[in-house]
This record gives structure tokens, sequence and C-alpha cells, in this order.
């Protein structure tokens, strides 16, 4: 039983607010690196990308973030481009939901690893189970849900939908 949380409308402003909030944030950069964690994070920051494009003339960078997710501890965090494109520039790194925190903290802690301008964050949904202390700067909404739900973010062209089951 799908119990939609958002529709795609809904998706899409908020998608435009978080790119606005990431705008005014950076209003004096002239890039701004978009790091999406690979999969719905990653789809997530292409739109992200988009709205920014759309609103700023500077440069706004894509950057894949790999990790495995599953087991981040025992893995190593990799990204689409090289440590000096990204040094002493402006980072947000995006996910589709802030669960517990692992996938950002350790997204995070790669990043930290080199002298940045500012680090941010930004999910669609964030469900307040954090184990770990990471926040999400900008979010598209905040759910209180119990763990046994599941939240389900699909970024599929005219029919994304976040959906709770």
């Amino acid at each position: 039983m799908e119990n939609t949380i958002l529709s795609h409308k809904q998706i899409q402003h908020k998608i435009k607010r978080i790119s606005y909030q990431i705008y005014e944030a950076n209003v004096e950069e002239k890039e701004i690196i978009i790091a999406g964690i690979d999969g719905v994070g990653l789809k997530l920051a292409k739109k992200i990308q988009s709205v920014l494009r759309k609103i700023t003339d500077a440069e706004i960078v894509l950057c894949k973030v790999n990790m495995n997710k599953k087991n981040p501890l025992n893995s190593e965090v990799k990204t689409s481009i090289s440590v000096s494109n990204y040094e002493n520039k402006s980072i947000v790194l995006v996910d589709d939901v802030l669960n517990s925190g692992t996938t950002l903290i350790y997204g995070v802690h790669h990043f930290l690893k080199t002298p940045l301008k500012q680090l941010k964050t930004a999910v669609l949904v964030n469900r307040n189970h954090k184990k770990y202390p990471v926040k999400a700067d900008y979010k598209g909404i905040s759910l209180s849900t119990s763990l046994q739900e599941h939240v389900h973010v699909v970024l599929e062209g005219s029919n994304d939908r976040v959906f709770l089951d």
C-alpha cells in the first residue's frame, strides 16, 4: 500500500526551494560543487544542478559520490572529480533521505579530509532517526516516522514521488 507523502509537483517545489537556499548561501561563489550520493541522491543532485544553472551564473559542477551504503565503514568513498577540483570550494552533499545519518556522515567525513570553503548537506526527506551527529542544512520535508516505516523516493521524470510503506 503506497502512502504518498510528496507528489511530483510538491517535489518540484521542494527542489526549487532547496536550490534557492543553496544559491543564497553561495551568492558570491563563482563555482558550487553539488555532490550527489550515487543512486537517488545523485538524481536529486542533478535536479538541483539544473535549477541552479537557471538562477545563477556560477559554474555548477556535479560530483558523483560512490560508497557502499550497507557497509560504509569498511569501504572507500570515491568521487567522480579529483580532490584538486573541489579543494577550497563550496560543496553541497546531496542524498534523498536522511535516516540514521550513516551515509551522510561518511560522505561528510570524506570531504573534510580536504580544505573547503564550506560544506553543507541537502536531503529531500529528513526522517529524524539520527544515529550520528549530522544534520541536513537544506531539506524538503521533515517526517517523524516509526523505525518500521520505510520512505521511498522515486525520481522518474514526470512520475516523481515520495511514499511511505
